[in-house]
């Protein structure tokens, strides 16, 4: 809830889904809207009109010129996660980067800011020292530890990053800025680390999310509402359209890579063959496609809604079929039957057969997971995510 006249401030805005967030949560839009990034603020500004919009560095805009004397009510920062990631890998990472949520104490201690919301990858509580381009091992947390203190009771001058919280907020000089992360900010702090498919949404990305306010109200987080002993997982066959058309995996004019045939493979048999709850792609999403078997030398698919290609009259019974889903019997000679039909007689021995769906990881040995799961984190260097039918 927000009071009379407060601000609410967007940093490292994006294309607006934190906005989103906040105007579902407080019913009203967001005020400021912070982004180097041209795309990402255009994005913002189809997505949030309402909302003034700063195309430039976090660095580069005054929090009191910006707020022009009004208080903010809450203030969001989602910093560059990539410097922490473990998706970074060996990388050599930037300490400039890795520095960029000393600009939510930067807002704390030029301006009144009431609330105050940081979500980054769980890897940012190890925020330390870089060394040679590498995080400094044995002071890892440190650097953490320091932006909670500057942010609640106090940092002291002898602490090492106190240097580097001046550096990056660029007051070596001023002293009153300083007495105040000298002093504290006094906001009280609590962090926890929460999984997006426990609240409804079918992923399983994990986030750290850091909450400090300074009204002497306590902080509240909210209550899973999905999982085990509540509503059941929101899944990747969720948000998946069936309707749209995808390729096949065989007959590409650039084959898939061994390796990633191998992946399929794998998931297949664990996640349709050998599951015991195996997803069933709808019906009415499954799309019929038509097939040539007349011409050995170049067989071909083609889509249902096509016209038809040529019909050679000396081809007995006609050379193309079409292919949709349907029941398939593992007995010799019998052709199964329509998914729309009743099932036939289920034998001690289950002779029924239906193609299912699972997801495939591109990368890796990885064979991927069930459909019926919330989809994997998806990283940001690359869609590696793929939907095998």
């Amino acid at each position: 809830m927000l009071y009379q006249n407060e601000l609410v401030v967007d940093n490292f805005a994006g294309g607006g889904g934190a906005s989103t967030g906040m105007e579902l949560g407080l019913n009203r839009h967001v005020d400021i809207a912070i982004n180097h990034d041209q795309d990402a603020i255009d994005m913002h500004k189809l997505n949030h009109p309402e909302t003034k919009h700063y195309c430039e560095s976090v660095w580069d805009v005054d929090p009191i010129e910006a707020c022009n004397g009004r208080p903010v009510g809450l203030a969001w920062f989602s910093p560059d996660c990539k410097h922490f990631s473990k998706a970074k890998g060996n990388v050599p990472v930037n300490k400039n980067i890795r520095g960029l949520a000393w600009v939510a104490v930067r807002w704390a201690a030029l301006v009144p800011v009431r609330i105050l919301m940081l979500e980054n990858v769980e890897e940012f509580l190890t925020w330390g020292p870089v060394v040679d381009g590498k995080p400094c091992k044995e002071r890892k947390g440190e650097t953490f530890n320091a932006f909670i203190l500057a942010l609640t009771t106090g940092l002291p001058c002898e602490n090492p990053a106190f240097n580097e919280v001046c550096e990056a907020l660029c007051i070596e000089n001023d002293h009153i800025t300083q007495n105040k992360i000298i002093n504290g900010l006094g906001y009280n702090v609590e962090w926890r680390i929460l999984k997006a498919c426990d609240y409804g949404t079918p992923t399983i990305r994990k986030r750290l999310f850091l909450i400090a306010r300074n009204d002497g109200k306590p902080i509240e987080w909210p209550e899973p509402t999905h999982g085990e002993g509540l509503k059941p997982y929101k899944t990747a066959a969720d948000i998946i359209d069936w309707s749209v058309p995808v390729k096949s995996i065989f007959n590409r004019k650039r084959p898939l890579a061994e390796k990633t045939m191998a992946r399929i493979a794998k998931g297949l048999q664990r996640f349709v063959l050998n599951s015991n709850n195996p997803f069933v792609v709808p019906e009415e999403c499954s799309i019929p496609f038509i097939t040539e078997h007349a011409n050995a030398s170049n067989q071909r698919n083609m889509s249902a809604n096509e016209p038809l290609r040529t019909i050679c009259a000396q081809v007995k019974g006609g050379h193309f079929a079409l292919v949709s889903a349907h029941i398939a019997k593992h007995y010799t000679g019998v052709d199964g039957s329509d998914i729309q039909d009743p099932l036939h007689t289920v034998t001690a021995k289950d002779h029924n057969a239906l193609v299912t769906s699972h997801m495939v990881k591109l990368r890796g040995s990885n064979i991927g997971h069930g459909t019926n799961e919330p989809v994997h984190t998806i990283s940001a260097g690359g869609f590696h995510i793929g939907k095998d039918t």
